[in-house]
């Protein structure tokens, strides 16, 4: 993949030395989500509220499997801070991921805190229903969001992805300066991935919404940037291998 420079005003004096930006893992909402769409539910069938929703076994896995991964990287590569959203799926992803570094030889005191701006885009009066659920139920919002498009429709009650963008921005300016030559890494939701990655790159509109629906992110995917000659570049998207390579380290070490 072709790097991209910087655009967000971080200069190289001012950047991280590496910037990641995990997706948690496979959460009961995500799995609660694709049995309601197979089966053409109107809504989906999770009575917590969505900062509350937990990793399923199987995200549990993905945890594990990013931290063996990074816990196998050489020490002057493991991240050094650690920025989580505070909804438990997110935040649990982030725990497992630090406690596998916190084990490896030549662990290092890791900075670890969570922070509301790195939580899920809020869905409003759209939570819990599936876009079925949405047409037959909510018709007018149906329309109007087919009208507006991701960027800019914000359902009642909820978030668009600009707001979202605009708490990443805050998240980008205000703390990242702070951590100039760390090791960050963002455990978070895919709407708010995509808008780091706008808010870094310069993304349009058109940009944003072709990479989130052609690109989508897989649970516990990595994105990753490192600082170069001029600031922080896009180095990958989206990357499983994180989980499959952690996979088997795990399995050779059982």
């Amino acid at each position: 993949m072709e790097l991209r420079p910087l655009d967000s005003g971080l200069t190289h004096a001012r950047s991280p030395r590496s910037l990641w930006l995990l997706r948690h893992g496979t959460s009961v909402g995500n799995a609660a989500a694709e049995a309601a769409w197979e089966a053409g539910d109107h809504s989906v069938d999770i009575g917590e509220r969505d900062a509350d929703v937990e990793l399923t076994a199987d995200g549990e896995r993905q945890a594990d499997a990013v931290g063996a991964w990074t816990a196998a990287l050489p020490a002057d590569r493991r991240p050094t801070v650690v920025l989580t959203s505070p909804y438990r799926r997110a935040a649990g992803t982030a725990e497992r991921v630090v406690r596998a570094m916190s084990a490896a030889p030549g662990a290092q005191e890791v900075l670890f805190r969570s922070d509301e701006r790195l939580r899920e885009r809020d869905q409003g009066a759209l939570e819990r229903l599936t876009g079925r659920g949405i047409e037959e139920e909510l018709p007018e919002e149906a329309r109007r969001k087919a009208h507006l498009g991701k960027v800019w429709y914000r359902p009642p009650g909820g978030e668009s992805w600009a707001d979202v963008l605009l708490r990443v921005r805050s998240l980008l300016a205000q703390d990242l300066p702070r951590f100039a030559g760390e090791r960050v890494l963002l455990v978070s939701h895919q709407a708010v991935i995509m808008n780091v990655r706008v808010a870094l790159e310069g993304l349009d509109e058109e940009g944003a919404v072709e990479i989130d629906e052609g690109d989508p992110q897989g649970n516990c995917a990595l994105t990753r940037y490192e600082r170069g000659p001029g600031g922080l570049c896009l180095e990958v998207y989206a990357d499983m291998t994180p989980v499959r390579d952690g996979a088997q380290v795990l399995a050779a070490g059982s």
